[in-house]
C-alpha cells in the first residue's frame, strides 16, 4: 500500500472565457493506432434510452486502467466501464504507451455506452482526466521513446517515475522565483526534471520530439487535434504562472489563449532554453481554462474509434486528482452549507481527499498562500480490504482492546516508501515499519494494514495542520477515489484528523469531474463552478469519534509518526558523515 502524499493549494478562479483555438492535428495521421483486443471490467445501472437526453462522458486514465463514466443532467452515474493499461517498471523507471492507453479508452467508452444503453448521439460533451504523466510525440503525432530500451511504444514517463531525482536537485538549486509556487522545490515527479533527464540521457529522442504533453492534454489533443494545454496541468506540473496568464487577460480584456505564463528565464537557467523556441511550441503555445471547448470537437477519426459522433464538444482537460476535486468539492449537505448561493468563503474551509494510488489533498483559498512543501485484483466474492477489516473487528474482541484503533499500539508506520511530496517535499524519504515480529499470521497482516492506514491518515493530519498554520481554515474533508469506499480508511481519517468527512452521492467523482468538463464545453453551464453546484451531490457524512480516549491515543501515535521522520534524518546524517 502506497503511503506517498501529495497536496495542492489552488487559488485559480474557475472561469470559462470564450477563447480561440490553436492549430489542429489530424489524428488519422497517427501511425501509432492499430486495432487491438481488450479485457474490460464493467459496472452500470442500466437505464432505458430516453429521447433528447443530455449525457456527459468523463474519461479518466489512472495508473493501471482507463475508465469511462456516463452521467445525466443531475450528475447521476448511468454506467461505467474500465480497461487495463500496460505498464513497464524497472527500478526508478516507470513507463507506459500512449497508443495502448488510447486503445483502452476506446474499449472503455464503447463498453460503458453499451452497458448503460446510451446512444452515441446522446453524448453531449466529453472531458478527459489523467495522471500527470509525460507524453512524447513527433511531428506526425507518433510516439517517441523515452526509454533506455529504445522501444517506441514506451513514450510516456509515468507520474511516479523517479529517474530525475538529480535533475530535480539541480533545478531546485537555481532558486528561481517560479519555485515558490511549488512549495519551494520541484518534485522529480514534475515535468521539468523529467524533460532535463531526457535531454541529458536520450539525445536522439530529444531531437525527435515535436510535442511534450501532459497525458490528459494529449488525450484531448488525440480526440480533437487541438493542442491547447490546460491551465491545470501547466500550472501544477510545468511551472506555468497562472496568475500572469490571468493578469494579462484582465489588463488586455483579451480572450486570447496565447501562453503568457511561461518564465523563459527559468527554462534558460535550468538548461532547457530550447523549449522556449517557437513561442513554446513544444510545451504549449496556447493555454485554456478547464472545460474550454477545443477545436471543433471530436474529429471524424477519433469519433469513429470511440463510437461517438464527430463534432461532440470536448473540454480542456484536468489532472485526475483535480477532476476528483471538481467532482466532489460542492458535494456538501445543505445542513453544512453556509448559503444556498455560491459561497467563496465556505469552500475555503474544505479539503478534498482524492484517494487513489496516492492520496492528493486539495484545498482552495481566495488569496495566495505560499506553504513550504505544498504542492491488484483478487479472485474472491469479498474484497481483501473487507477480509482484513473483519479480522481486525474479531481481534478487538479477542484481545479486549479498549477501541478499534488501539490494536496498533505496538506498530508504527511512516508510509513514505516512495518519498514524500507534501508537506516535507523530500523525495529521498523512506518508509519505516516499527514493531515487526516473526508472526506471519493473517492477524499480523491485518495489524500492518491498519497501521498503514493510520500512517497515511497521520500524513494527512500533518498536511492539514501545515496548511492551517499558513493561512487555511480547513475543517471539512471531502473524500473520493477507491480507498474512500473502505469504511476503516475513512473512519480512521476522521478520528485522526478530527474533521468530518463528506462522501459524494456518486462513487465515481473523478469521472464526474471529467464529465463536468464536457458539460461546460457543450455550453450547458456557464462555468465550472456553476456545473459543480448543479452536478455535485453529497452522500454519507462520517464524524470523528467522540471518545476522548481515541483522540488521546491518536495524538500520541501522531507524535511518534512525526518522530520517525526526524529519526530518519538523523540516521541519514550519521551515515553520510561515516562515508565522508
Amino acid at each position: 500500500m502506497s503511503g506517498k502524499r501529495r497536496v495542492s493549494s489552488d487559488t485559480t478562479p474557475l472561469l470559462d472565457p470564450q477563447q480561440r483555438s490553436s492549430p489542429r492535428y489530424d489524428p488519422s495521421s497517427d501511425r501509432s493506432f492499430t486495432p487491438a483486443s481488450f479485457s474490460v471490467e464493467m459496472s452500470a445501472t442500466v437505464t432505458a434510452t430516453a429521447p433528447h437526453r443530455h449525457v456527459f462522458l468523463g474519461v479518466d486514465v489512472g495508473t493501471g486502467s482507463a475508465r469511462a463514466g456516463l452521467f445525466d443532467e443531475n450528475g447521476k452515474l448511468l454506467g461505467s466501464a474500465s480497461s487495463p493499461i500496460q505498464i513497464w517498471k524497472e527500478r526508478d523507471y516507470v513507463e507506459q504507451s500512449s497508443t495502448d492507453i488510447w486503445h483502452a479508452i476506446c474499449a472503455a467508452v464503447k463498453s460503458a455506452c453499451s452497458l448503460a444503453n446510451v446512444a452515441e448521439e446522446e453524448v453531449t460533451g466529453i472531458g478527459f482526466a489523467a495522471t500527470c504523466s509525460l507524453v512524447a510525440v513527433d511531428a506526425d503525432g507518433a510516439p517517441v521513446s523515452v526509454s533506455w530500451s529504445g522501444d517506441p511504444r514506451r513514450n510516456i514517463i509515468v507520474w511516479m517515475d523517479h529517474r530525475a531525482v538529480k535533475q530535480a536537485e539541480k533545478i531546485n538549486s537555481s532558486n528561481s522565483p517560479v519555485l515558490q509556487y511549488c512549495g519551494g522545490a520541484l518534485s522529480p515527479e514534475m515535468q521539468p526534471p523529467k524533460l532535463l533527464w531526457v535531454k541529458e540521457n536520450l539525445q536522439e529522442s530529444w531531437s525527435m520530439v515535436f510535442r511534450w504533453m501532459d497525458l490528459s492534454d494529449w488525450l484531448s489533443y488525440r480526440a480533437t487535434g487541438d493542442d491547447t494545454r490546460s491551465l491545470c496541468t501547466t500550472v501544477c506540473k510545468w511551472t506555468y504562472l497562472g496568475h500572469a496568464h490571468m493578469q494579462q487577460m484582465s489588463e488586455n480584456d483579451s480572450r486570447d489563449m496565447e501562453a503568457c505564463g511561461w518564465d523563459d528565464d527559468f527554462w534558460e537557467e535550468i538548461g532547457l532554453g530550447d523549449l522556449v523556441d517557437g513561442h513554446h511550441a513544444k510545451i504549449g503555445r496556447s493555454v485554456a481554462f478547464p472545460g474550454h471547448p477545443l477545436g471543433s470537437g471530436l474529429t471524424p477519426t477519433a469519433a469513429k474509434e470511440l463510437g461517438l459522433v464527430a463534432g461532440t464538444p470536448v473540454g480542456t482537460s484536468l489532472i485526475d486528482a483535480h477532476a476528483g476535486g471538481v467532482g466532489i468539492m460542492e458535494s456538501v449537505p445543505e445542513a453544512y452549507s453556509d448559503s444556498n448561493d455560491y459561497d467563496k468563503e465556505a469552500i475555503c474551509h474544505r479539503m478534498a481527499l482524492v484517494c487513489g494510488t496516492s492520496t492528493c489533498h486539495m484545498a482552495v483559498s481566495q488569496s495566495k498562500l505560499f506553504i513550504p512543501g505544498i504542492w491488484g485484483p483478487f479472485w474472491s466474492d469479498i474484497s481483501l480490504f473487507e477480509i482484513l477489516n473483519n479480522i481486525l473487528r474479531t481481534m478487538v474482541d479477542d484481545q479486549k482492546a479498549p477501541f478499534f484503533a488501539a490494536l496498533t499500539e505496538d506498530v508504527h508506520i511512516l508510509p513514505d516508501f516512495h518519498g514524500n511530496r507534501s508537506p516535507i517535499a523530500d523525495p529521498k524519504a523512506k518508509g519505516i515499519i516499527c514493531g515487526l515480529t516473526l508472526d506471519t499470521s493473517d492477524k499480523q497482516l491485518a495489524l500492518l494494514y491498519l497501521a498503514t492506514i493510520q500512517g497515511i491518515a497521520y500524513g494527512t493530519r500533518h498536511i492539514v495542520e501545515h496548511c492551517n498554520a499558513h493561512g487555511h481554515k480547513i475543517d471539512t474533508l471531502l473524500a473520493c477515489g477507491g480507498l474512500s469506499k473502505n469504511p476503516v480508511f475513512i473512519q480512521e481519517h476522521a478520528d485522526i484528523i478530527g474533521c468530518r468527512i463528506v462522501l459524494p452521492r456518486e462513487s465515481e467523482s473523478v469521472l464526474l469531474g471529467a464529465a463536468i468538463l464536457g458539460a461546460v464545453a457543450a455550453k450547458k453551464y456557464a462555468s465550472l463552478s456553476e456545473a459543480m453546484k448543479a452536478l455535485n451531490a453529497a452522500g454519507q457524512v462520517i464524524h470523528p469519534s467522540n471518545d476522548p480516549k481515541v483522540k488521546k491515543y491518536h495524538d500520541a501515535k501522531y507524535q511518534i509518526f512525526r518522530q520517525l521522520y526526524e529519526q530518519q534524518l538523523s540516521h541519514r546524517s550519521t551515515i553520510a558523515k561515516a562515508l565522508e
